[in-house]
Formats: C-alpha cells, structure tokens, sequence
C-alpha cells in the first residue's frame, strides 16, 4: 500500500526551527519527486518545496528561499524539511507528496507563536 506519513511540526517561538519528516512507503520511492506543501486555515494549499528524483534538484516558494532546505534520504526512504528563521506566517498544517498524488495524509501541525 502506497503511504506517506508526515512527522516532526510542533509550536515553536519565533526564529525557531523544525525538522518535518515524511516516510513513504509502498512504491519505488528513488524514482520520484517529492513535494512539501502547506495548508493555513482559510486559504488554499501550497506549494513550499520539491526535490526531484536522482538528481536531487531543488526548488522552493519565494517566501521559503533561504530558510527552508528540502532532503532526502533514500536508504531511509524519507524527505525532510528542515525550517529555520520560522516566522507567525510558516503557520500551517505541512503535507508532503508526489506531484499529482491522488491522496492526502493527515499532515503535521506547525505553529509558529510567542
């Protein structure tokens, strides 16, 4: 069974830093690309990070560049999301996913709050 398993959000001050988890499981994880999005109440969901397969490029939303870094681990089978400089706004519920994947884990809570 394909599964994607989001872990590591939590509340943290101002300028912290989170390491958010994603272990999939159930398909040939080196040969996809793998995509972190974001959720805040109210609004649609993002896009904040991707990471190709093989080759490991990178991308990131404008409002990430330079705090956020997108990982993966093959042996593992896991991405990470490292964030640091966390501000009110990275608020959200975080997810990740292949691109064009046709169903949604749970996700994990980030709260960024003094």
């Amino acid at each position: 069974q394909v599964q994607l398993v989001e872990s590591g959000g939590g509340l943290v001050h101002p300028g912290g830093s989170l390491r958010l988890s994603c272990a999939a499981s159930g398909f040939t994880f080196s040969g996809y690309a793998i995509n972190w999005y974001r959720q805040a109440p109210g609004k649609e969901r993002e896009l904040v990070a991707s990471i190709s397969s093989y080759a490991g490029n990178t991308n990131y939303a404008d409002s990430v560049k330079g705090r956020f870094t997108i990982f993966r681990d093959y042996a593992k089978n896991t991405v990470y999301l490292q964030m640091n400089s966390l501000k009110p706004e990275d608020t959200a519920v975080y997810y990740c996913n292949v691109p064009r994947g046709p169903y949604w884990g749970q996700g994990t809570q980030v709260t960024v709050s003094s």
